[in-house]
């Protein structure tokens, strides 16, 4: 397996990747093929897909605002886990940012996804429990996932 940088040409793969994967929220602006590109524009040496034999089978999103980094969307394979690729997609992501002279990482995931909470505790972040996580949209995001 071979873990390189995300380029769009990977988008539709990447996408078809996000869908065969419970837990993972999309929307049809931010996560359309023209949002990912624009995160890519932004963040171009801190995504990173897996390979194996031409197929992506898992995908980490990173980027960061100059001050903390953050980790978005990151899915592998169900027919692939368990054999450390995200675990490896995680790492060259840290690397990444703290190449980038960013000190601090922060992700969101949904207080229902046992198996991505578990996986991320497994990684070595922490659940906050003196923050309250809000968001507000300013244009109307419909559901995709």
């Amino acid at each position: 397996m071979n873990i390189r940088k995300m380029t769009i040409d990977d988008y539709q793969q990447v996408y078809d990747l996000w869908m065969a994967c419970d837990g993972v929220g999309l929307n049809d602006i931010d996560d359309s093929r023209q949002g990912i590109e624009r995160f890519l524009k932004r963040n171009p040496e801190t995504c990173f897909v897996t390979e194996e034999d031409g197929k992506v089978v898992g995908v980490i999103m990173a980027g960061h605002d100059g001050r903390r980094g953050f980790i978005y969307h990151a899915a592998v394979d169900p027919a692939y886990r368990r054999q450390k690729i995200g675990h490896n997609l995680v790492n060259r992501a840290l690397e990444a940012i703290r190449n980038e002279g960013i000190a601090k990482v922060a992700l969101v995931v949904f207080n229902d996804n046992d198996a991505a909470n578990k996986f991320w505790e497994k990684q070595g972040f922490d659940m906050r429990g003196d923050l309250v996580y809000r968001n507000k949209p300013l244009m109307d995001l419909k559901k995709v996932k």
